[in-house]
């Protein structure tokens, strides 16, 4: 009994080696790397392109309201967004879907008292510009359109981090 036991638990780790040898790797942009260009629709219905981001701090947002850990981290997006507004700041906050339609958006926007502008993308087209895997991402940009945090799912910023990361990097 205790051989099988020690065969079976090699040939467990043998089968769960090689199923890990098979997954991509993730990917994503990071701290020093230049802002992807792009071009959304926003709910609102205006055209935004990264490069209407440039001269000012700028916040970008992945997300899927599916996904737990987004539905966790947009009320703190919005606390900062709300916070950026009440001081009268000069830096947008654009949150993008990722594979989501404007109906799921907006549904969840309202259920969630959310303001925060978004655009819904049904595809991966703009977020496979940032990363390969993994939302919400979290990416703030300098006026020259360099990233200069990011954060992915684990550990998810809270408000006052976001706001402090956009303080701190103003200032250098």
């Amino acid at each position: 009994m205790n051989r099988f036991l020690s065969l079976f638990s090699l040939l467990f780790i043998f089968l769960s080696s090689c199923i890990n040898d098979d997954e991509p790797e993730v990917t994503s942009l990071a701290p020093g790397d230049s802002c992807p260009e792009f071009t959304i629709e926003m709910n609102d219905g205006k055209i935004l392109s990264s490069s209407d981001l440039k001269g000012r701090e700028s916040v970008i947002v992945f997300f899927n309201t599916g996904c737990g850990d987004c539905r966790r981290e947009l009320p703190e997006i919005q606390k900062a967004y709300d916070e950026i507004q009440k001081e009268n700041l000069d830096i947008p906050i654009i949150c993008i879907s990722r594979e989501e339609d404007k109906e799921s958006v907006e549904r969840f926007w309202e259920a969630n008292s959310l303001t925060l502008p978004y655009s819904a993308q049904i595809d991966r087209r703009v977020y496979n510009l940032f990363a390969s895997s993994i939302i919400p991402r979290i990416y703030i940009l300098s006026p020259q359109q360099i990233i200069t945090r990011c954060w992915s799912d684990n550990p998810l910023p809270t408000a006052e981090e976001i706001i402090n990361s956009l303080r701190h990097d103003s200032n250098e």
